[in-house]
């Protein structure tokens, strides 16, 4: 059965696309940790980031690069963070989010709330710079 990520890199659910090639989707996270708090995913449907050969690693990691410094751009922060958690879905992705400070990055704070406008806006920024 196909993740959410799947279908969304199809096509069938709707998303904030940021950036996408061949082998990788980069998009926002619906509830972000802070304004700009993207996804990055293989197209390859792989449940565990570390079951990736390591060449597709590699060059996931290098496309998402590629995403966080248009993010760090396009979105006042001081750094833009990365994690890799892996438990939310079964399909191996990067989150990428912008941050000032450390704690920015603790997963039980409160996300943020975005209209649909904000998000569409914040995407076509980013994607611009990529």
């Amino acid at each position: 059965m196909a993740t959410i990520f799947t279908k969304i890199i199809k096509g069938e659910i709707p998303s904030y696309k940021v950036a996408e090639d061949d082998n990788f989707y980069a998009f926002l996270d619906i509830n972000p940790m802070t304004k700009g708090h993207t996804l990055v995913v293989p197209k390859q449907e792989t449940d565990y980031i570390f079951d990736l050969d390591d060449t597709t690693l590699a060059q996931m990691n290098i496309f998402a690069k590629k995403v966080a410094i248009a993010i760090k751009q396009a979105i006042p922060c001081q750094r833009v963070g990365m994690m890799v958690v892996g438990m939310e879905v079964p399909h191996a992705h990067i989150h990428l989010i912008p941050i000032n400070k450390e704690s920015d990055m603790i997963l039980s704070n409160q996300r943020q709330k975005l209209e649909k406008a904000e998000f569409e806006a914040i995407a076509k920024n980013i994607r611009e710079l990529i």
